[in-house]
């Protein structure tokens, strides 16, 4: 049983100009280029996790709303343990991304306009238990990744956040 309880409501969202303010992050570990099978590259392969949507197919990064009572990088990690059930360094912004959401429309938010703010998550822990425990979680490569992300904003993110982030980043200072 899990002693961590997911927040829920409306209440305390944050808005802005007409959008529900969103955080979430994309969590990534480096894993033995042996251990994915990857016999070309005698180094270190990144992972990124995703866990499993609650209202259709494909695969997700954990996000959700910011509240009032809390800063946007705290609202990313609650994200990350509540949903995915890890915990570690929350990095570097990679970017803002708006997207319609077809499930979230209220009164603040007639359109479904959503402005998410994307973070670069080093997984440091794996919880056992988790407050959404229902959603299960996959460690994937890059191109897995791509392949099975189930929004266009997402593999955004990933592909032209994180990516480009990854690269740019000396990956010596956290491995």
């Amino acid at each position: 049983m899990c002693d961590l309880v997911a927040r829920t409501g409306r209440l305390q969202q944050r808005y802005e100009n007409g959008c529900r303010l969103i955080a979430g992050c994309i969590p990534f570990r480096y894993r033995n280029s042996e251990d994915v099978g990857d016999d070309s590259n005698s180094g270190k392969v990144v992972e990124v996790l995703m866990i499993s949507s609650s209202s259709g197919p494909g695969l997700l990064f954990p996000k959700g709303g910011w509240e009032n009572d809390e800063t946007v990088r705290e609202a990313a990690a609650r994200e990350a343990v509540e949903e995915a059930g890890v915990r570690g360094i929350l990095m570097d912004l990679l970017g803002e991304y708006e997207f319609k959401s077809k499930t979230h429309q209220d009164e603040f938010c007639p359109e479904g306009v959503c402005k998410a703010a994307m973070y670069a998550l080093y997984v440091k822990e794996e919880l056992e238990s988790w407050p959404e425990q229902t959603r299960s979680r996959t460690w994937l490569t890059i191109p897995e990744a791509v392949e099975k992300c189930r929004h266009a904003w997402m593999k955004c993110a990933l592909e032209e956040g994180f990516c480009k982030w990854h690269q740019d980043k000396d990956i010596n200072l956290i491995q």
